[in-house]
């Protein structure tokens, strides 16, 4: 039975990131394989369902050398780092000659932010890392010290970059994504690209696309651009639409100001935090989801659960988008921030509930065929298992 470690900031339920550690884990569990947890903090939930996947566990904290010893002691075949923001630690694994398979989820690895874009004005940050950082990223917002603001000197992120191209193999999400290693110095041929899959609708899904709704599912934050969608909205044509915001986050106040101001009172509701069966029943109904991120989506999961639930995707062509979605075929991509175009194909999904349904059929038939988890475990043991010397 091949040894697994894992390794990442946190142990406990807390984003996209946790859940993919998890799922994979119990997923190679399945495959033959014994994974144990090298982490940092829990997060306060879900950490019951980490301590069942992973028996053998090794927290960090001041003594951290004594945790890394100990997880060495376990004699691990493959080192699996996923976010890992303790240099030390980082510099340790790298120097200790186990062999070390790394999952880029995000931007973290290479931006300070962790956005890939400026906040100021929400354009995409395209330059390589580097000193010259300091001069538009060295202040950062502080969420846990005592001031608001503190300073990032970006020689810490050009000395990750530098332990990461020491890395046997690399993966992530999209070729976008692989395109963004590339540019900071990781060699093309040592990147996979293994989409995350997340869990397919049940398989008596059936829906009915019975009205013009439209869904917008996920953060109310600034990046993920709710604020642009609802400035488009005016625009549409098609009678009797509606819109479901359905999610929560620090825009959402000024989302809900926008709304009034805007006169859609009437049209768009805000559902706040629903749970997985709650959000099926709303895209049960609807006709296209929509996706008015900005900033550089990693590969944007969300489009991935809608494609799974054969609804149609309009998105912004920025990051990872188009490694999924097909305009045209699953749905339609729009350039960046051009609300014309925008609410134009909303209105032709939102007025044709024949197209939305033969586009959302192929996205689902897409999904099926090439997001599916048990095609992900099977490609990702394989690139493990080659990394044991097996």
């Amino acid at each position: 039975m091949p040894r697994i470690l894992f390794v990442h900031d946190v142990i406990g339920d807390l984003g996209g990131a946790e859940a993919y550690v998890r799922q994979v884990a119990d997923g190679l569990a399945g495959r033959g394989w014994e994974a144990a947890l090298l982490h940092g903090p829990g997060t306060g939930t879900g950490e019951a369902c980490f301590q069942t996947v992973f028996p053998a566990r090794f927290p960090w904290g001041a003594d951290w050398p004594a945790a890394l010893a100990a997880a060495r002691d376990w004699r691990p075949e493959v080192v699996f780092v996923h976010k890992l923001a303790h240099l030390p630690l980082l510099r340790a694994l790298v120097d200790s000659g186990l062999p070390l398979v790394r999952y880029i989820h995000d931007h973290h690895l290479w931006c300070q932010r962790g956005y890939r874009y400026f906040p100021w004005n929400r354009s995409i940050c395209t330059r390589t890392a580097g000193l010259g950082c300091a001069l538009t990223c060295l202040v950062l917002r502080d969420r846990q010290g005592l001031l608001p603001l503190r300073l990032a000197w970006p020689g810490r992120k050009l000395d990750e970059l530098a332990l990461a191209r020491r890395f046997r193999r690399h993966v992530t999400v999209t070729g976008y994504m692989r395109d963004e290693l590339v540019q900071h110095g990781i060699d093309r041929e040592r990147i996979a690209i293994l989409p995350p899959t997340p869990k397919p609708a049940p398989a008596d899904w059936a829906p009915t696309y019975a009205a013009p709704l439209l869904v917008c599912t996920g953060q109310l934050i600034r990046g993920k651009g709710v604020d642009v969608l609802l400035r488009a909205l005016p625009r549409l044509r098609t009678p009797g639409w509606r819109c479901a915001i359905i999610g929560d986050g620090a825009q959402r106040l000024h989302c809900e100001r926008l709304v009034r101001r805007l006169g859609l009172a009437e049209r768009v509701q805000f559902t706040g935090w629903v749970p997985q069966d709650d959000l099926r029943t709303w895209w049960r109904d609807a006709r296209v989801g929509v996706i008015p991120s900005v900033w550089p989506e990693p590969i944007a999961t969300i489009g991935l659960e809608y494609l799974h639930h054969a609804l149609p995707v309009v998105a912004f062509d920025v990051g990872g988008m188009s490694d999924w979605l097909r305009d045209g075929e699953n749905g339609f991509s729009v350039p960046a921030w051009d609300l014309a175009t925008l609410a134009e194909r909303l209105d032709r999904l939102l007025g044709d509930a024949d197209l939305a349904r033969r586009q959302g059929a192929a996205g689902q038939a897409q999904a099926r065929a090439t997001l599916n988890r048990e095609g992900h475990l099977d490609a990702l043991s394989a690139l493990l298992t080659s990394e044991t010397g097996r």
